[in-house]
């Protein structure tokens, strides 16, 4: 083995430790009836709410359904992965320290087989308890109706929008993962161009300040790359989190990422631009409209542009958005009104008869 490739698994090493205190993975529910969401935390060694409370309210949601209750001391893997994972970091510095490279092929490839069966078995987990249903206590019965949460991205189960992603622990053993696979490309000599040219855009190749400079981002990036995407509104069952009414018209939404993962919906620009008026801004990860002219299709609020006053009728009767600047600007000679830029719609929308009439001179702002 190369230096470089003993300094990428004792990276790899030390960043899969971390799942001992991250979570692996996030689970996030959303219903009108439960606005501000429940959720789970699976853990190396427990499932925990994402609040207090949040376990026990989604274990009596499911009785309902006739689903089994999430207890993690019955949970056999939750007893044993700890001291897999341990066996794996251990192994992992022994390679690094050793230095040979039938040795990296070999701990590798067990690597590569925990992380798959780790996948697997946490979808058989969520298949079992989403499949294995007790009907004759259960209080709804919908026949053929199944409640296995997704592996990864969005799902609907009933009135519930169910959303399952990496967690940082997850994100830092998929980062590991991919140091291993550099490490094994750096003692292939077929290889070594590839895992040269790769190396040199994440710093890795000279031992101590570019080493530790790589450890330090990759431990950033585990806990920053969590940040969960804008999900689907579910019209007429969706509530606007500022205003409360139920979002019926797909075309007007609008969304909050927070930086804790939670997806916070709202029927209109003006309900957006006010919540995050009330809200400090290190709360917030990312900001999302939806297109007027495609419904669904979601645009990151800065960059869209917008119309006040036109001829269309959104929840708050004044704001829309487009797809961008160009969009609202080619919209305006269909629809009329006044074009505004993000900042605008940020200062006005609280209080739409504040918003100025000349406001189409920061059209770019903000962005």
């Amino acid at each position: 083995m190369t230096s470089r490739a003993r300094w990428m698994v004792l990276i790899a090493s030390i960043l899969m430790a971390t799942a001992y205190v991250l979570p692996l993975w996030r689970v996030d529910l959303i219903a009108p009836q439960y606005p501000e969401g429940l959720g789970m935390y699976i853990k190396i060694n427990g499932v925990d709410g994402l609040k207090p409370q949040d376990l026990n309210s989604i274990n009596n949601l499911n009785h309902y359904i006739g689903m089994k209750k999430i207890v993690p001391e019955s949970i056999p893997e939750l007893k044993y992965m700890p001291w897999i994972l341990a066996a794996m970091i251990v192994g992992g510095l022994a390679v690094a320290g050793w230095g040979k490279r039938l040795a990296l092929h070999a701990w590798g490839g067990a690597l590569a087989l925990l992380l798959v069966a780790g996948l697997v078995d946490y979808w058989r987990w969520g298949y079992d308890y989403g499949h294995d249903l007790d009907q004759a206590t259960a209080i709804i019965k919908v026949p053929g109706m199944t409640y296995q949460p997704p592996l990864i991205g969005s799902k609907k189960l009933l009135n519930f929008r169910a959303t399952s992603w990496p967690s940082g622990g997850g994100i830092a053993l998929g980062l590991a993962a991919g140091l291993v696979f550099l490490a094994v490309l750096d003692t292939r000599k077929k290889g070594s161009v590839v895992a040269d040219e790769a190396a040199s855009l994440v710093g890795v190749g000279v031992p101590g300040k570019s080493g530790a400079a790589l450890l330090v981002a990759l431990i950033l990036a585990s806990a920053s790359c969590a940040t969960v995407p804008p999900r689907d509104l579910v019209v007429n069952e969706d509530a606007c989190e500022l205003c409360k009414m139920q979002i019926s018209d797909p075309r007007f939404g609008s969304q909050v990422v927070t930086t804790t993962g939670r997806q916070l919906v709202f029927d209109s620009p003006e309900c957006l631009a006010e919540f995050l008026d009330r809200t400090p801004a290190d709360k917030i990860a990312t900001v999302w409209v939806l297109d007027v002219e495609h419904p669904g299709v979601w645009v990151d609020a800065a960059s869209a542009g917008y119309l006040i006053d036109a001829n269309l009728r959104s929840p708050m009767g004044r704001i829309t958005a487009f797809a961008s600047p160009a969009a609202a600007e080619a919209a305006r000679a269909r629809l009329g009104g006044t074009p505004l830029g993000w900042e605008a719609v940020r200062k006005g929308a609280g209080d739409a008869h504040e918003v100025p009439a000349g406001a189409d001179s920061n059209q770019n702002a903000g962005r």
